[in-house]
């Protein structure tokens, strides 16, 4: 069955502050965000404002699952965001529909 999962990804060691946030999503596609819309994988996500980390809320069943998928994502392979957590996730205000 599947649930809710609470991801922080961190900038890693290729990240360069200097090349604008929309520069990096061209010329390679993002899986994330291919997850996002096509198969509802990723539910939420986006960068925590004054810090190096992204949050994610993502559907899967299994901390592995969320862990194998988003290594599929080259910006894992070239090293620019690193997953630092996995934790499962209830929601309790509001909804996701």
């Amino acid at each position: 069955m599947q649930q809710l999962f609470a991801v922080i990804r961190t900038r890693g060691p290729a990240w360069q502050d200097s090349r604008p946030w929309r520069a990096r999503l061209t010329g390679y596609p993002c899986v994330v965000h291919e997850l996002a819309r096509e198969e509802g994988f990723v539910i939420l996500g986006g960068p925590l404002d004054g810090t190096p980390d992204v949050l994610l809320v993502i559907r899967a069943r299994t901390p592995d699952e969320v862990r194998s998928r988003l290594a599929e994502d080259p910006w894992a392979s070239k090293d620019l965001l690193r997953i630092t957590r996995v934790a499962p996730w209830t929601l309790r205000l509001g909804s996701l529909e």
